[in-house]
């Protein structure tokens, strides 16, 4: 795929990983529909998008774990940008905890909430969006790309019990996908990433952040531009689907 023109959309772009990933691709001149809930930080990054280059930057206010949401946000973009050729499904959100945890003589459990409200939107939300995608990208019988945001911590993480299960149930559907829409010209792939410096890791404090670190084999947390980078790679080799590129340093030997 040629990155060039092509509409792209990413999930998750007010800031972070999203935002660096749009940046990157508008550097490539792709036109962008941003997706997330924070209507001033989309407005900051459909700027920052246009100065980089981007020829048409649009925002969309949308829930990915709202089927309603989705449908109605992917059908305004179809409209909109009259072509649909890339989803990166990036949104995310954490509530970590243990599943039970002993403090001050009390047990406690993992709330339903904290399982549910991570499962809604990691794993639910990229559901909806790749699905609505495909079916889009279908209809104009476009050929076209998903890029799933998957974890190492996919493998199981201590403290992760819900993030763990969603990342790891995002890798299969990359994988189901890629042997379904292969058919419709879709491909589909998904990055792992390791720990990679974001404002989120930038609240760590320093001697916690030092030990993690110090486990990484590239004794550094990656940057958000070299996953934007990997995304670039997965939409332009078209002979890349299926499969899950892990950019984690070597943490996850």
């Amino acid at each position: 795929m040629q990155i060039e023109n092509s509409v792209i959309v990413i999930t998750g772009a007010a800031q972070g990983l999203g935002q660096s990933m749009a940046l990157y691709l508008a550097q490539k001149h792709a036109k962008l529909a941003l997706i997330d809930l924070d209507a001033d930080k989309l407005a900051t990054t459909q700027t920052l998008c246009e100065q980089a280059g981007s020829p048409k930057v649009q925002y969309y206010l949308c829930n990915v774990a709202k089927e309603a949401d989705v449908e109605e946000t992917f059908q305004t973009i179809g409209t909109d940008f009259g072509a649909l050729n890339a989803l990166v499904n990036n949104a995310g959100i954490l509530r970590d905890g243990l599943l039970i945890k002993q403090k001050d003589g009390q047990l406690t459990k993992l709330p339903l909430s904290h399982w549910q409200s991570v499962i809604d939107v990691n794993l639910t939300g990229v559901f909806l969006c790749g699905r609505e995608f495909a079916y889009q990208s279908a209809q104009m019988q476009q050929a076209g790309c998903i890029i799933n945001i998957s974890s190492i911590s996919r493998a199981g993480n201590m403290g992760q019990s819900n993030y763990s299960a969603a990342k790891a149930g995002v890798a299969s559907l990359t994988v189901a996908w890629a042997k379904e829409l292969s058919g419709y010209g879709i491909r589909s792939n998904a990055i792992a990433p390791g720990f990679i410096r974001t404002d989120m890791t930038a609240s760590i404090r320093e001697d916690v952040l030092a030990k993690m670190t110090a486990m990484i084999p590239a004794k550094r947390m990656g940057e958000a531009d070299e996953i934007a980078h990997s995304v670039a790679f997965l939409l332009e080799n078209d002979y890349m689907n299926g499969r899950i590129i892990e950019l984690d340093g070597g943490l996850r030997l």
